[in-house]
């Protein structure tokens, strides 16, 4: 079996029984004698799905563009902030503003992105902090009286679902999870598409790509209103979650432990991305105990990582072809086609006439 068919096989499967075991993990908590009936670990599996959404969609801004996006939780704020005006004040169901909620923090995105698309690097980082800190100073000064201040937005309705109301940890273990589910199989999807490969090449060499005919602007503003509408669903899982919002919970350290999920696990891995969620917001839940020094200890493990594995746990692995055994395994499109065998060549006569001989023939 070659190495391309492996992993795409792999990769399926793998996903497969990785949701499987995450979908009976509720009831093993409860059946576990856990204090609680498990549910404080429930709601630690339910913010770890959340970073992971949100990593997901910085992904493709990340890892897959390889644009620096350290303002990334503005748009989760965006989709945060809809969400909670629309059901407090308008009354709008909570699932009813999951696409618009997306669709505000996707329009936001195109409008402080398209006029930075030409900065790269540290520059482009520099004016996404910008964006983030900016966001989180409106909210704070209560802009056009809707965002309650630093008092935030409280009594955020529940979602319902066929009129079944989602309140437990365990609801909505189920409804984060199944989301997480259904990005990592539109995003593996789109990573295979034209957009995808698009990306890849303007992350690897964005002037080859522009020679190429890529619109690398294009590209890449498309990126982040997809990242930006991501994160701002999001958002909205995260305000119905807690039913209170406030700018504390998107500060400039939001996206700072965002970017840190994407590099740690491997920038432009979705299976990494998910691992980075689990290690820097799962393992920091096991050494609560310790306090102030858990975090010493993991600011040096991710240093020590950063040095021996710089490229991320799970980086995205590039295909490998053998060339040896592809030749002739795979025919062209004339190749396809059975060609007659060439018709035989006329028979010719080799001998040549005898030339005629002086002195023979004339005039009678």
């Amino acid at each position: 079996m070659s190495s391309i068919t492996s992993n795409r096989l792999f990769l399926p499967v793998s996903g497969a029984i990785f949701f499987l075991c995450m979908a009976l993990l509720p009831p093993v908590l409860g059946s576990a004698g856990l204090e609680g009936g498990g549910r404080y670990h429930i709601g630690v599996l339910n913010d770890i799905g959340l970073y992971a959404l949100l990593g997901l969609s910085l992904n493709i801004i990340l890892g897959q563009a390889g644009l620096f996006n350290m303002g990334h939780g503005a748009f989760y704020a965006m989709g945060a902030y809809t969400t909670a005006i629309l059901n407090t004040v308008y009354g709008v169901p909570i699932l009813y503003t999951l696409p618009l909620a997306g669709a505000i923090a996707a329009f936001f995105a195109y409008l402080v992105t398209r006029p930075i698309l030409k900065l790269r690097g540290d520059y482009l980082l520099v004016v996404t902090i910008g964006i983030v800190e900016i966001v989180r100073i409106s909210l704070m000064n209560d802009v056009f009286g809707m965002t309650g201040g630093a008092n935030g937005i409280a009594g955020i309705a529940r979602p319902e679902l066929f009129g079944f109301r989602l309140v437990s940890p365990e609801h909505f273990f189920y409804l984060i999870w199944g989301f997480v589910a259904f990005t990592v199989l539109l995003f593996r999807m789109l990573e295979n598409s034209r957009f995808g490969r698009a990306l890849y090449y303007i992350k690897h060499d964005e002037l080859a790509a522009s020679g190429s005919g890529i619109n690398t602007t294009h590209y890449k503003l498309v990126a982040f209103v997809v990242g930006a509408f991501w994160a701002g669903m999001a958002g909205t899982l995260y305000a119905t979650k807690m039913k209170f919002i406030s700018p504390v919970a998107f500060s400039f350290s939001e996206s700072v432990l965002l970017f840190a999920i994407v590099i740690l696990g491997g920038a432009g891995s979705i299976p990494g991305v998910i691992l980075g969620a689990f290690l820097l917001i799962g393992l920091p839940e096991l050494f609560r105990e310790l306090a102030d020094a858990r975090m010493l200890v993991f600011g040096l493990a991710m240093m020590v990582m950063m040095i021996v594995r710089p490229q991320g746990i799970l980086p995205l692995r590039r295909r490998v072809y053998n060339a040896a055994k592809q030749v002739g395994k795979y025919a062209c499109a004339i190749g396809t086609q059975k060609l007659a065998p060439p018709a035989p060549e006329p028979a010719t006569d080799t001998t040549t006439p005898p030339a005629p001989q002086k002195g023979t023939g004339g005039a009678a």
